[in-house]
């Protein structure tokens, strides 16, 4: 397990765990009470820490490095059963926007979501989780597939941004994110939004417009992200924690201004920490939100989205 810098304290304590339970596996000292204590500290460190984060400490966690992506996600949802499917049937299969068919419970759904890489060689393969115009196209490729079987879209959002890289303006970067936008508003089918770790800028948006948004308590949500931020404003990264809060980016404040709709708390160490515990936990909110939406009329369906994102942002002065 890695441990990030304001972890450490948790680190030295999981150690002395170790330690302790070596030194007690043959059975000749009683370890039971040292033990016992270690673990209460690990737990009491834990809370302390974690109910005390700032807005950069959450993007940090948002970015661990064992923290769970997006297939596996879908793997846990879907207990195995998915079925990826490929291509926008224009230019390529993009790698770092997946998307196929699965189950949760009983229910079918398309799976769509941003999906990083965990050493050198995932990563430039999926391209850091940045989608170019091909993995937007394909993203609404089987959205419209979901469509046409009535089956609700469940989008799991984790990405830096959109590829902001030549060739993806040449191919039509902008108008890729911009027609998902608007197509989704559209769709008659329900949409499930999650955001699971990184929700940045326009990346985020092409598959972010959905009936229910729910966030993850330690995930973040924003325009841009806080080290472009302090970049622009103060010329280098020094400022990035400074930006994290002015950007009020935790689902928190997500929740306050009403840009998402439930926030999932994640177990007391995060989803990196208790991987499973927090895919019970977001299999529960999925479902619930699904059944929630799943019998509306198509027409109301629609006309509730348009109506609920055509609200954010309102001010009454």
């Amino acid at each position: 397990m890695d441990y990030l810098a304001f972890e450490k304290p948790i680190e030295e304590l999981v150690i002395k765990l170790e330690k302790a339970k070596e030194l007690g596996k043959d059975g000749s000292v009683d370890v039971s009470k040292t033990v016992a204590d270690i673990e209460k500290n690990i737990k009491e460190t834990r809370t302390e820490i974690y109910n005390n984060l700032s807005s950069w400490e959450k993007v940090q966690l948002s970015r661990h490095p064992q923290r769970p992506y997006s297939l596996d996600y879908i793997e846990a949802l879907s207990d195995g059963d998915f079925l990826e499917l490929h291509g926008d049937r224009g230019v390529k299969d993009d790698k770092a926007m997946i998307g196929g068919w699965g189950t949760i419970g009983k229910q079918s759904v398309m799976f769509i979501g941003q999906q990083k890489g965990r050493n050198t060689k995932e990563r430039q393969y999926r391209n850091f989780g940045m989608a170019n115009p091909e993995g937007y196209r394909k993203a609404l490729r089987l959205m419209k597939m979901a469509e046409k079987f009535g089956k609700p879209v469940v989008c799991l959002i984790d990405t830096p941004g959109a590829f902001p890289g030549l060739e993806a303006e040449e191919r039509g970067q902008g108008e890729a994110i911009a027609r998902n936008i608007l197509e989704m508003t559209k769709l008659e089918v329900p949409i499930i939004v999650v955001i699971i770790g990184e929700g940045a800028s326009g990346g985020a948006l092409g598959i972010g417009v959905g009936d229910k948004i729910l966030m993850l308590n330690n995930a973040w949500y924003s325009v841009i992200s806080p080290e472009n931020c302090s970049t622009i404003l103060w010329g280098s990264w020094e400022h990035k924690e400074t930006a994290a809060d002015a950007l009020k980016l935790t689902a928190k404040d997500m929740k306050k201004i009403g840009l998402v709709d439930e926030i999932i708390k994640e177990p007391l160490g995060g989803a990196h920490t208790f991987p499973e515990k927090t895919f019970k936990i977001v299999k529960k909110s999925i479902s619930k939100a699904i059944k929630e939406f799943i019998d509306t009329e198509k027409d109301t369906l629609v006309h509730n989205r348009m109506e609920k994102f055509s609200n954010m942002g309102v001010v009454n002065e």
